[in-house]
């Protein structure tokens, strides 16, 4: 057991030691503030990171809502939670509580949270229209949800399990499936990042409770 856990503290180790150089990369061109923009978050407010892996919106999250409010990185693996845990620890962030979901239950209190991002998870989601649903009942009224993933650069008539198996999702279908699970969209932006030489785009939603 001993040597278990010891190898499973290397592990995070080895992963801490690669994140800050991918993530400085990521932040060159992820437009991380202008997608926390969009969540019209303030101090004090409860968001959610629903798919929030080893935290890198998570961790700036926190910063944003203060030593008053509350961020919930939500993750179906243990893993990236446990990377995340030692991340929040080591940095001081004691405003980040995490929680192990399921893939059709993210586990979060009704009306209890102000904002949800999902950010390049959506098309992983293999019951997207129940994890909304769950979404639509834990956000307060008015609260904003804000999807961030990739999508063709054409439509292609892709089936849905055919966009997961190439990590991608279209925002018109995505849209489709916000619009019918109640939500209200706010904005949509096909074109949020355009990267040279990448064959998909990142599209960005923007949706409220009304």
């Amino acid at each position: 057991m001993t040597l278990v856990v010891l190898g499973i503290v290397y592990d995070a180790i080895q992963t801490l030691s690669r994140l800050d150089a991918v993530e400085r990369e990521r932040d060159q061109w992820q437009r991380p503030a202008d997608v926390i923009q969009e969540l019209n978050l303030k101090e004090g407010n409860v968001v959610v990171d629903l798919g929030s892996g080893v935290g890198y919106f998570t961790l700036k999250l926190s910063g944003t809502i203060g030593k008053s409010g509350k961020v919930l990185p939500v993750d179906i693996l243990k893993f990236p939670l446990f990377v995340l845990r030692t991340r929040a620890f080591i940095d001081g962030k004691h405003n980040i509580d995490v929680i192990l979901g399921e893939p059709n239950d993210p586990h979060l209190s009704a009306r209890s949270v102000d904002a949800v991002l999902i950010a390049n998870t959506y098309h992983e989601l293999t019951d997207s229209k129940t994890i909304l649903g769950h979404v639509f009942q834990a956000l307060k009224p008015g609260g904003r949800l804000v999807i961030l993933d990739r999508g063709p650069r054409s439509e292609n008539g892709e089936s849905r399990s055919d966009e997961a198996e190439h990590h991608h999702i279209s925002p018109a279908l995505v849209e489709a499936e916000i619009r019918g699970s109640g939500f209200q969209i706010v904005k949509r932006e096909d074109h949020f990042i355009d990267r040279p030489g990448d064959d998909q785009l990142w599209w960005l939603i923007v949706a409220r409770k009304p």
